[in-house]
Parts: structure tokens; C-alpha cells; sequence
């Protein structure tokens, strides 16, 4: 194995074993195991568990934000900058179970709480086309007067819900439901 393919096989195997198990569920030793490398391997790779865990994070948005911005047209009406991300959003979800699994636990953990705040703040870099959407759609006042993190909650809390929901085997969407749900998100935040 090269060392780049040691690295997947490190990334890969943490990935499995956080959405499944969560972080503390997943201490290096089983990683490296389910990774079929050394437990000392892994420190080459990343210096301990937080640098893992947030490497990681930053690894799948890179992945998440080409998926969304697909098609995605700057110059589009508000509503359909929105429906468009919301579906690309949720559709991705759908797609990559495990990537949710993971991204819903880092958000919801101590490691996504500081990350989320400076990324709404605008201080996180990376793709921020959600909080520039939301910035714009305030200032053109088409959706409601709320600070951003409230816009965010009332956009993609229902969205992470069904996202959830579908992973979990509750409810199956298809193409309708999925618009639907977007639409329904869009009713949530839009004046």
C-alpha cells in the first residue's frame, strides 16, 4: 500500500466508525485496526483524534460543495438559488449516508459547535453560499426578518430531519417528495 492509499484506508475506516459508533465509540486503536494499518500509522497521517476528526469534516464539504453547486447559477432568481441548493443539499444527504451520519455528529458535537458559529458569522472560509444566499435574500427582504442562525434552522432543520428520516428508513423519497420538502422549507423562511 502507498502512503496516500494508507491515508484513504485511515479516513475511510474513521468515517465508518464515527457515523456508526460516534467519536468516543471510536477510539485510534479500532480505526487502525478497520484500517489495516499500525496504530502508530495513523499518527504519520494526523497528529491525534481532533486533527483526525476535523480533517475529516473539511474533507467531506469538499466533496459536498461541488455536488451542490452543480448547475447552481448565480444570477437565478432567489427562490430558485434556494430550491436548488436545498435539493442538491438533501439529495447528496440521500446519496451519502454515511457522509450525513458524520457531518450530524460533528455539527452537533464540540468539535462542529465553534465551526458552525464562525461559518454563519462568516468567518470560516470554504463555500459560504448558504450564509451569502440568506445575506442577499435579507437584504432584498424575501425572506423573513430573523438573524441568520434562525433562517438556517427554519431552512435546514427540516431538511436534516427528513434526510435523517430517509437514512433511518422512515419515510422513502423519491423526486416529488424531495421537491416537496424543499418547497416546505422554502414556506419556512421566505416572506
Amino acid at each position: 500500500m502507498s502512503k496516500p492509499d494508507k491515508r484513504d484506508e485511515i479516513v475511510r475506516a474513521a468515517l465508518e466508525l464515527i457515523a456508526e459508533h460516534g467519536f468516543h465509540g471510536a477510539p485510534m486503536a479500532l480505526v487502525a485496526e478497520r484500517a489495516g494499518v499500525g496504530a502508530g500509522t495513523i499518527y504519520r497521517y494526523f497528529e491525534n483524534k481532533d486533527v483526525l476528526i476535523t480533517e475529516l469534516y473539511r474533507e467531506l464539504e469538499e466533496k459536498m460543495y461541488p455536488f451542490i453547486l452543480d448547475g447552481y447559477a448565480d444570477e437565478a432568481p432567489f427562490r430558485a438559488r434556494f430550491l436548488h441548493l436545498g435539493t442538491a443539499l438533501l439529495r447528496y444527504f440521500i446519496e451519502h449516508p454515511l457522509h450525513f451520519r458524520y457531518l450530524e455528529q460533528f455539527h452537533n458535537s464540540p468539535y462542529g459547535v465553534a465551526f458552525r458559529r464562525d461559518k454563519i458569522m462568516g468567518k470560516a472560509g470554504g463555500c459560504d453560499v448558504f450564509r451569502e444566499l440568506f445575506e442577499q435574500g435579507a437584504a432584498q427582504q424575501v425572506v423573513k426578518d430573523f438573524p441568520l442562525v434562525i433562517l438556517f434552522a427554519l431552512a435546514f432543520g427540516p431538511l436534516l430531519a427528513v434526510a435523517r428520516d430517509h437514512i433511518l428508513g422512515f419515510v422513502q423519497l423519491d423526486e416529488t417528495m424531495i421537491e416537496r420538502t424543499i418547497e416546505a422549507c422554502w414556506d419556512g423562511v421566505k416572506r
